[in-house]
């Protein structure tokens, strides 16, 4: 078997819609999968799947491997799309080596991790002991299928988790994560009737993931927007009526907009302020955000806008709202310890939602950074909650499997591998809560740009990605 039936079972993947919280379809598919081959599964109340195959003959004795991916994939698209994740099958492209989804993501976080469980489940040519195949559900936005396993469920003491994203390194520890959210209650008032209306926004930025790419200086599309009307509003030239940007809470924002009111004797000065501002930020993300782009444009009259004290408040506090790196790792070299990620603002007809998220591998820290962000929305009078809660995987340097997974690796392509933790979230430390003894790794092929849209897999990287993980398992024993 080589990559292109990992990819073949990744296409299947892309046909099935398994947005986080409606992996329905994607259960079922799995569920399907393994009538048709023959193979044990069960499926627990979250809606994780776990198929087992049996050890290859000879190998009766080896310890039980979990390969585990989670089911659900971000789905996030460009403003221009018509693309319906509820029942739309992802498309995407060949291009230069890699498979490209141009105008949404891609999938293949975790999708490419389930088409190689699903490989492995399929090649009788392969030498491992059993197999224990586990896609859990709900992975983006709470881990909740992780948070749901009860003990029993699995039975292997050695855990390959499929979901990291570079090739030639194993990951053998990751930061937890706290959702922090700001709800402001928003009082209307009528815009004056001599009132003109405007939707400025901010898109083509890069995004990202919130953990993986929050130390690579992107251009945070709230943020830019904020730069923009704040003056404005200051002087008393706009009002609001909306505000609105950004999506998942594990994405950086890569698109926001607002309404705003303004008398036409100020359409000119408002204009040229944004001319201004769109300048200067192009300016200063010209490597990390290329694409990125300003728009002004006419829009329909507005009801109601925000009140200003309420407005001066939310916008005030969104300048403030810190965004990127909190503090780098005085352990390891250039390894992100805590972060904090501004990841969307959303207006209701009674409310502003501000949803952010902080991660750290400290768990002190991590608690530090989320006290600061309720903090900072209190005193500008929001309704602060934490949610979505999870550990960190705490790395052991003297895992048997890690020694397999590194001698593997040098034994197929000749140099080590890079081992280290990542600031991203894994489900991992959830695993540890409820299986203390089990051993556990991650790999994964090379994916850039996930959690946005332009998600990309390296084709090559797919080929070594599954040598790597035939090789542990003939020597695991």
């Amino acid at each position: 078997m080589d990559s292109n039936k990992i990819i073949s079972y990744f296409s299947e993947i892309c046909q099935i819609p398994r947005e986080s919280g409606h992996e329905e379809k994607i259960i079922e598919f799995l569920a399907n999968f393994a009538r048709t081959h023959a193979l044990e599964y069960k499926i627990d109340d979250a809606g994780n799947v776990l198929i087992s195959k049996n050890a290859t003959p000879g190998r009766e004795n080896s310890p039980t491997v979990v390969l585990q991916s989670h089911s659900d994939m971000v789905c996030e698209k460009n403003s221009n799309s018509n693309h319906d994740f509820s029942k739309d099958p992802i498309k995407f492209i060949e291009e230069d080596g890699w498979l490209i989804a141009k105008d949404t993501t891609l999938g293949a976080d975790c999708g490419i991790g389930m088409a190689a469980q699903m490989a492995v489940l399929t090649d009788d040519t392969l030498e491992h002991g059993k197999i224990e195949a586990l896609f859990t559900t709900d992975e983006e936005t709470g881990l909740t299928g992780a948070k749901a396993i009860k003990p029993g469920f699995i039975t292997g003491k050695f855990l390959i988790n499929l979901d990291s994203e570079d090739e030639g390194e194993i990951f053998i520890g990751c930061a937890g994560g706290i959702d922090t959210t700001a709800v402001f209650n928003i009082p209307h008032e009528k815009p004056a009737k001599s009132s003109e209306f405007i939707k400025a926004g901010f898109y083509g930025a890069t995004g990202g993931h919130s953990g993986d790419d929050i130390n690579k200086n992107r251009a945070n599309a709230n943020q830019l927007l904020v730069r923009f009307l704040l003056p404005l509003f200051d002087k008393n030239i706009i009002n609001i009526c909306r505000i609105d940007g950004g999506n998942k809470r594990n994405a950086i924002s890569r698109e926001a907009f607002a309404i705003v009111a303004f008398n036409p004797s100020y359409r000119e000065a408002i204009l040229e302020h944004f001319k201004k501002v769109e300048n200067e930020v192009k300016e200063e993300y010209n490597i990390s955000d290329p694409n990125l782009f300003g728009k002004l444009e006419e829009t329909e009259p507005q009801e109601w806008c925000i009140d200003s004290n309420t407005a001066s408040r939310i916008l005030n506090s969104l300048n403030a709202c810190p965004h990127g790196v909190l503090a780098m790792s005085q352990d390891i070299p250039d390894f992100v310890e805590t972060s904090t990620n501004l990841a969307s603002v959303k207006t209701s007809n009674d409310t502003v939602t501000v949803s952010t998220s902080q991660r750290s591998s400290l768990n002190s820290a991590r608690y530090y950074a989320a006290s600061r962000i309720e903090s900072l929305f209190k005193l500008a009078g929001a309704q602060v909650t934490h949610e979505s809660e999870y550990p960190g995987w705490k790395p052991n340097v003297n895992s048997k499997l890690l020694e397999i997974s590194r001698q593997a690796y040098k034994r197929l392509f000749g140099y080590e591998p890079v081992v280290r933790a990542i600031h991203a979230g894994l489900e991992c430390g959830l695993f540890l809560d409820k299986y203390p003894d089990l051993d556990m790794v991650s790999f994964g092929p090379t994916l850039k740009g996930v959690h946005a849209p332009g998600e990309k897999l390296e084709i090559a990287s797919v080929e070594k990605f599954w040598k790597l993980l035939v090789e542990i398992l003939k020597n695991l024993k």
